[in-house]
């Protein structure tokens, strides 16, 4: 069964993407979270405003689809079960940006209404303030009166429509939201106004003046400050969207009789496909036919062009540049790289922090505290304020519920997340998720693996030398048939050795790989070892007839691989491999920043150390194991440093998952990938320091935004409730109120868009 299989049909460990709409403020989340918990075989539900979707992960015996949905609509949202990768999630994305827009479009046009009527119902309700306009007399006021309450309908009817449905909904269900609030202010400000207007008897001397324009002014503000933040999420989400759009929708298929043009679904592993000059490269395959150079800088961030010719892969969705290439197609839909890149980018985007799930909390509880806090100020000024206490107490309690705004809240975290990973991506580096994001900024420590990592992960065998009982031929045959089933980069170097010497390799049986020391398997039913001297000796082989040998290859600073049969020294071989373009002044930086660098391999001293002076290294320990490798790194981290772990293979999986924040190479391992934090899509490892630096960026924004709306809030609701009234003599009036609500989504929502200009220096 595949992934997706598994997520619709909710075995256990499965998990499933909802689209939710009709989500305004960190309240909706919580509810929304909340109604998905309490279904029956939920182990996790995790909701994100800003990309409008939730994760919902199952257990055995799984909530079906229909129950998770009935929850959501009975919470008095909507929601769908959408596709996670290839063609249907390419549409849901396509059909996802056009709601977007659309949303947008009608946002604008309730503005547009709310100007055309509110301006003359502001101009109405301040005439007063107007220079040079005679007062009018009190039947022509009246008459004023009347034209606002009319001009207000629409506001209320059409511009304003969504707050009392989502706050008549967010009642039926007995809780409340960010349209609870506003639907309470606007709705009985203009309640109250009518009222004056229909029955001025009931209300004391002095007190019996309307003001519509607060309605009108707040409720076209709301919605301008909604739509600055519609355009917000969709401009978020063009990260994710850039990516699926690599993919492109068709193929040319190669067959006997030419060439036919067909759909990227109906292409299968083993197809050949024609990729002409300057077209993408539809799958992931190998290179049969031709040489060219392809851009790969959507995906890895590096800018120049890498050759490829026959036997090279090539990554879907990347650039083929002035040749023509036939390309056996490997990998398809979910399995393709650019899939797992798109997969992992949407994962990390709607993720959760601890500090947001902190937030979420505290907004979950927000709204009520709000409602309570307004019904004690109008009861405080009806009995203890000054005359008229009843226009004092309407303005005052409409203020506090106008000013109130959980959707800066809900908004500070996750648009700043969704940025710096889609940042991130762009420079080639791939995060996890949003606690990874958050952990990298308090990395002080990197530890750094030796092969595939600090170098190229391609060595070449520089020496080699059968010991005196054994043929040349028989030891490279014997090396190359045992080697040939390992993925180690040393032993692929003695396969290439052993064939550009015209020796092939034969069957091994019974093969075991030992990570971080060698290999075992029987060849022509002989027990044969090959790896490091301590190895073979800690499985009671004796080196010493290769030991010359051994020296020879550690002058030249390579690494020594020793091969055994049936318990004899059979020869060695050294072994030696380039650094990393980059890798010395992607160090230096490191360093330069005040972050400690740390070589951990299996390899011996000498290769060790020639590689950590080449790089500008002084901490390096070899010859340690993988689980050694990970005690090293609990014991940095016990000892009170945050470490980041960067390695390529399966030996280097413990330590990633030990470390505070794991980085795999790009180039790595499936094993190595899965268990780290983040991923290196390039050969540079100038990312690290990207990592390092976009996280710091991010967590700086979420606190800017967290402190401005908590500011926002602890300051503005006093205000609202007249708490410079005894001081200062001084009533904020509900539409600054609501100009105020509007500005503080609208500030955040900017000071978050500053990271999309944020380059790592």
């Amino acid at each position: 069964m595949n992934p997706a299989e598994a997520r619709v049909t909710g075995v256990p460990g499965s998990e499933l993407r909802l689209r939710i709409r009709g989500m305004h403020c960190a309240s909706c989340v919580s509810t929304v979270e909340g109604a998905l918990a309490g279904v029956e075989g939920v182990a996790e539900a995790q909701v994100n405003l800003v990309d409008e979707s939730a994760r919902v992960k199952v257990q055995a015996g799984a909530a079906a689809e229909a129950s998770l949905l009935d929850a959501v609509e009975k919470a008095g949202y909507a929601a769908e079960v959408v596709a996670e990768t290839g063609g249907e999630a390419m549409e849901a994305e396509r059909t996802r940006d056009e709601e977007r827009e659309a949303e947008h479009r009608d946002l604008m046009r309730r503005f547009g209404v709310g100007v055309a009527c509110g301006v003359p119902v502001v101009l109405i309700g301040h005439w007063e303030m107007i220079p040079g306009l005679p007062v009018p007399a009190p039947e022509v006021l009246r008459a004023a009166w009347w034209l606002s309450g009319i001009l207000t309908l629409p506001i209320l009817l059409y511009v304003g429509r969504r707050f009392f449905v989502g706050g008549w909904a967010a009642a039926r269900r007995g809780s409340a939201n960010m349209d609870t609030l506003v639907a309470l202010g606007t709705g009985a400000a203009w309640l109250y106004s009518t009222t004056v207007l229909l029955a001025p008897g009931l209300f004391p001397a002095g007190s019996g003046r309307p003001f519509y324009e607060a309605v009108a002014v707040v409720i076209t503000l709301v919605v301008l400050g909604q739509a600055v933040e519609s355009r917000a999420k969709g401009r978020t989400a063009r990260a994710l969207r850039a990516l699926l759009d690599l993919a492109p929708e068709e193929a040319e298929l190669l067959g006997p009789d030419g060439s036919m043009t067909v759909p990227l679904a109906a292409v299968k592993p083993g197809d050949r496909l024609l990729v002409r000059p300057g077209t993408r490269v539809p799958l992931d395959g190998r290179v049969r036919a031709g040489i060219s150079e392809v851009d790969e800088s959507m995906l890895t961030g590096e800018s120049v062009p890498v050759v490829k010719s026959p036997g090279d892969q090539v990554a879907g969705g990347t650039v083929n540049g002035t040749g023509a290439l036939t390309v056996e197609v490997t990998r398809v839909g979910e399995d393709t790289v650019l899939a797992r890149i798109v997969d992992m980018v949407r994962r990390a985007q709607s993720s959760k922090p601890r500090i947001q799930r902190t937030v979420d909390l505290v907004a979950g509880r927000f709204v009520p505290a709000v409602i309570v806090v307004a019904l004690a100020t109008f009861g405080a000024w009806y009995l203890f304020g000054p005359d008229p206490r009843l226009n004092f107490a309407m303005v005052t309690s409409v203020s506090v519920l106008v000013i109130a705004c959980p959707c800066a809240l809900g908004l500070a975290t996750p648009i700043s997340v969704m940025i710096a990973i889609g940042k991130a991506a762009s420079h080639g580096v791939l995060i996890r998720d949003g606690e990874a994001l958050q952990r990298a900024r308090r990395v002080d420590v990197v530890v750094l693996d030796k092969t595939g990592t600090l170098t190229l992960g391609r060595p070449k065998a520089v020496y080699a030398a059968p010991a005196a009982r054994f043929g040349e031929e028989e030891f490279l045959r014997i090396a190359a048939t045992i080697e040939a089933a390992s993925e180690h980069p040393a032993a692929r170097a003695v396969v290439e050795y052993a064939g550009k010497m015209g020796v092939r390799p034969g069957e091994a049986a019974n093969f075991a790989a030992h990570p971080g020391q060698g290999v075992s398997a029987f060849v022509d039913s002989r027990r044969v070892l090959a790896g490091s001297p301590g190895f073979l000796l800690a499985t009671g082989v004796e080196t010493d007839p290769v030991d010359e040998d051994l020296g020879r290859i550690s002058q030249q600073g390579a690494t020594p691989v020793v091969v055994a049969v049936n318990g004899v020294v059979a020869g060695a071989f050294g072994v030696s491999d380039a650094v990393r373009e980059g890798a010395p002044a992607a160090v230096a930086r490191l360093r330069r920043r005040g972050v400690e660098v740390v070589m951990l391999t299996g390899d011996d001293e000498a290769a060790a150390s020639r590689v950590a002076g080449q790089v500008g290294i002084d901490a390096v320990l070899a010859r340690v194991s993988p689980a050694e490798k990970a005690r090293r790194v609990a014991a940095l981290r016990e000892g009170g440093r945050v470490v980041a772990m960067v390695g390529d293979g399966i030996n280097d999986a413990p330590a990633l998952a030990e470390a505070d924040v794991g980085i795999a190479m790009g180039g790595g391992t499936d094993v190595a990938v899965r268990t780290a934090d983040a991923t290196l899509l390039g050969d540079s490892l100038r990312g690290v320091e990207t990592l390092l630096l976009v996280s710091r960026a991010a967590h700086r924004n979420i606190v800017q935004n967290l402190v401005g709306a908590f500011f926002y809030n602890v300051v503005g609701i006093p205000v609202a409730a007249g708490a410079l009234y005894p001081a200062l003599g001084v009533l904020l009036s509900p539409m600054i109120a609501g100009a105020a609500m509007a500005f503080s989504s609208v500030t955040v929502v900017a000071n978050a868009n500053r990271l999309r200009r944020f380059e790592p220096a």
